[in-house]
């Protein structure tokens, strides 16, 4: 089996369990589905309380926090292969690329973040 076949099993297969995992937490009324917070399987399993949009939003939000904590990280390592390199071309070179891609990725974490917040605070202000 491929590498690709494989990833794409996997991402299928994690989409549906997380799925799954949301589900007890929903009723079945004559309107459709609805949130019920206070689910017996729910409470069985101390699957969280919120609602399923605000546990999105935090996991979203715990995400861009480790992406963008790894990019400082990048950011730590460029500088410090920057620093060792002690007059070699080859390290100089990779050191730079190191730290431009790692700004990238921490502009794109930010610009993502903000984005977030803006649409979140908008959905809120809209809805309320």
């Amino acid at each position: 089996m491929s590498n690709k076949l494989k990833k794409i099993i996997y991402t299928v297969f994690f989409t549906l369990v997380g799925c799954l995992m949301l589900l007890p937490s929903f009723k079945v009324t004559a309107q459709g589905f609805e949130f019920d917070p206070d689910s017996k399987i729910q409470k069985s399993l101390n699957l969280p309380s919120a609602e399923p949009n605000t546990i999105a939003i935090r996991v979203i939000q715990w995400v861009l926090g480790s992406l963008g904590l790894v990019a400082v990280i990048m950011i730590l390592y460029g500088g410090f292969t920057w620093m060792t390199a002690a007059g070699n071309e080859e390290r100089l070179k990779n050191a730079k690329k190191i730290l431009a891609s790692a700004t990238i990725g921490l502009v794109i974490v930010l610009l993502s973040w903000a984005i977030l917040t803006f649409v979140v605070g908008t959905v809120r202000n809209v809805t309320s």
